[in-house]
């Protein structure tokens, strides 16, 4: 098991090999497998980036992020320019249909709503709008209604998770109940607890995803 010195360098390595981050100001401490970020950076993407890259190193069971963003450039559009940018954004993106989301914009705040038919386009509608120069924030409030109405089958969440090989030998438990999933198990990582979430996900029908495995470095 990792030494809290040896997490919190292995961390502090991950977040400077990404090229977004990699001149960012990022302090970070670690405690029994929870590490803590902060600091400051100038775009919201940079802040998930961090978070995204902590995550993903072993040996750690939690990341409390407290990064603030703060742009010198942030105010040159007002929260109108950045909600006609979101939505002119979206419309030039294939894989999301057009007019299904409405964007409120408050402060820099961006706020997703609307009803798509599959998670992966509620993922695409979030990365988009994160990518934005002036978006500080962005909540994602749409909700997946399927146009599939039959129930999801618990056999083929299971096989898909079997069939991933960073998951074959993980003991996940699969509940399904008509067109939610409910994860339960231990895996060794935040790669595999979201790995997992992703796969379940793709199934055809599914609406939504209750991911409660545990993550455990042991």
């Amino acid at each position: 098991m990792k030494t809290n010195e040896v997490l919190q360098k292995d961390v502090q390595d991950a977040i400077k090999w990404e090229p977004l981050l990699n001149a960012a100001e990022i302090g970070v401490t670690a405690k029994d497998g929870v590490v803590t970020l902060t600091g400051t950076v100038d775009t919201y993407i940079k802040k998930s980036e961090a978070e995204d890259a902590a995550k993903k190193v072993a040996g750690v069971k939690a990341v409390v992020e407290e990064i603030q963003i703060k742009s010198g450039n942030f105010g040159k559009k007002n929260d109108g320019e950045i909600a006609t940018e979101v939505l002119n954004a979206l419309k030039l993106s294939w894989q999301i249909p057009n007019d299904k989301i409405q964007v409120k914009v408050e402060a820099g705040w961006v706020t997703l709503e609307g009803e798509l038919s599959w998670n992966y386009q509620k993922e695409i509608a979030k990365r988009i709008a994160t990518n934005l120069v002036d978006v500080k924030w962005v909540t994602n409030n749409i909700t997946i209604r399927s146009e599939r109405v039959a129930k999801v089958e618990k056999e083929d969440v299971e096989n898909a998770l079997n069939r991933n090989w960073s998951l074959e030998d993980k003991h996940i438990l699969v509940s399904v109940s008509e067109n939610k999933v409910i994860l339960n198990g231990t895996v060794n990582s935040w790669y595999q607890k979201d790995e997992a979430s992703r796969i379940a996900w793709q199934a055809p029908g599914i609406i939504s995803v209750d991911n409660e495995l545990t993550v455990d470095y042991q």
